[in-house]
């Protein structure tokens, strides 16, 4: 009986790749990606080459800068098309460029004009629209040539009677003269011809393969958005993940001052106050209203400590990981070994989030993996800080069944860390998190 994991998982084909290719759905569609992006890019090239010589050669007056900004956001709306073609015709995700943005307290017609020329993105598409096309052009040429010849000639035994009859020659060939010349008319050299094309027709699915993927990497480095403008995007989502998750720790540090510390401290000054009135009428009662008193503080005292703890522990600023971390493995349910090889601190930054990684991850084996023993290690490798979990429970964890795991996550992220959980039901569960080194 088939599982819902064997159904899931692809099942491998018994058809060699290299047969298949000729009558894969991906190579017509990359086949139709050629043949349309040719007149396509007849059409892109003589729009921008009008545009951009018309607009430089106007420079001198004023129409020249809005013609040349009338081509950059054609050559914007071409790229808009060649990424929707590449995501229909080549499978190929990319995410849109980022769009034209004004210089702050400025609106206006000519205030977009100018953000528009400014813009490395309109440029890129101009550059695309220019060098594409000869691309595209010899990419047509070399496809339809090889389609045009590996097909008649694979299928040349089908349809070889076409020539005796409506021809008046044997077959495919050439003639010197009335009585000289070849024909491919017997079986074998019918044989011969077939095997041509059909060596052909396995070739050319390859070979336009490959053009298209000289396509895919002028779409991506084009077309798409900049690496620079990637990258401040991932800060702006990370800056939104830090924020949140201050906001989150300030609720939560506001939450255990109010319902533990705070209350402990308001009961201890009325019993402190009852006691002084009591001191003189009966001071037996005053005393032991003392001692409870001095036992509040005692508690909330240790409230307070595990507050700080839980903000930055002591331990970890004056002892480091190593301490620290045997610190947390000794509080866990399970039997813990951690093993810590680092010869200098990272920064302390990096220090307080692999201190509350472990501490959450050991707080999920204690609470909810029912496992005997654990294991943490922690080393640096070059550039970077790796922290390898694990435990012999019954496993399970994810991203998705609790917060605890997904913020890990998003805290790992915002400092260009990642956070990789393999844990099937079952068990064992392996949580590795690598962080960037900082001295």
């Amino acid at each position: 009986m088939a599982t819902a994991s064997d159904i899931a998982r692809p099942r491998p084909h018994g058809v060699p790749g290299v047969l298949r290719a000729p009558f894969e759905g991906r190579t017509w569609l990359e086949f139709l990606h050629v043949v349309t992006g040719m007149p396509l890019a007849c059409v892109y090239f003589a729009y921008a080459v009008t545009t951009l010589s018309t607009g430089a050669g106007l420079l001198i007056t004023f129409l020249g800068v809005p013609i040349l900004a009338a081509g950059l956001l054609g050559c914007r709306a071409v790229g808009r098309l060649e990424r929707a073609r590449a995501r229909v015709l080549l499978r190929l995700e990319i995410a849109e460029p980022e769009p034209v943005r004004t210089l702050q307290r400025r609106n206006g017609l000519m205030a977009w004009v100018g953000a528009l020329l400014r813009s490395g993105v309109s440029w890129r598409h101009l550059l695309y629209t220019v060098l594409h096309f000869p691309w595209a052009v010899f990419s047509f040429v070399v496809t339809v040539v090889l389609w045009t010849l590996a097909w008649p000639l694979a299928l040349y035994p089908a349809w070889q009677w076409v020539y005796p009859r409506y021809l008046d020659q044997p077959g495919i060939g050439w003639s010197e003269g009335r009585t000289a010349g070849w024909y491919a008319d017997r079986p074998l050299e019918l044989l011969a011809v077939a095997a041509t094309g059909a060596a052909l027709l396995l070739v050319t699915p390859w070979v336009v393969r490959g053009l298209t993927q000289v396509d895919r990497l002028m779409v991506l480095g084009l077309l798409g958005p900049s690496s620079l403008a990637t990258r401040v995007r991932e800060l702006e989502s990370d800056r939104g993940s830090v924020v949140d998750t201050a906001a989150a720790d300030l609720r939560r540090i506001e939450r255990d001052l109010h319902d533990g510390a705070q209350a402990r401290l308001v009961a201890l000054a009325m019993d402190l106050g009852l006691a002084k009135e009591k001191l003189l009428e009966d001071p037996q009662a005053a005393a032991a209203m003392v001692g409870e008193a001095h036992g509040e503080v005692k508690l909330a005292l240790q409230e307070l400590r595990d507050l700080a703890r839980g903000i930055h522990p002591a331990i970890l600023t004056d002892r480091g990981l190593g301490p620290a971390l045997s610190a947390l493995a000794a509080r866990c349910t399970a039997d813990v070994t951690v093993t810590v090889d680092l010869d200098t601190r990272p920064a302390q930054a990096i220090e307080g989030i692999t201190y509350f990684t472990v501490s959450e991850l050991l707080q999920n084996i204690s609470k909810h993996s029912a496992a005997h023993t654990a294991r943490i290690d922690l080393w640096r490798t070059e550039d970077r800080l790796l922290l390898h979990v694990t435990d012999d429970g019954h496993g399970g964890a994810n991203t998705t069944t609790g917060t605890g795991l997904a913020g890990l996550t998003e805290r790992l992220t915002a400092v260009d860390g990642l956070l990789a959980i393999n844990s099937p039901t079952g068990g064992p569960t392996t949580i590795t998190a690598e962080l960037p080194w900082r001295d």
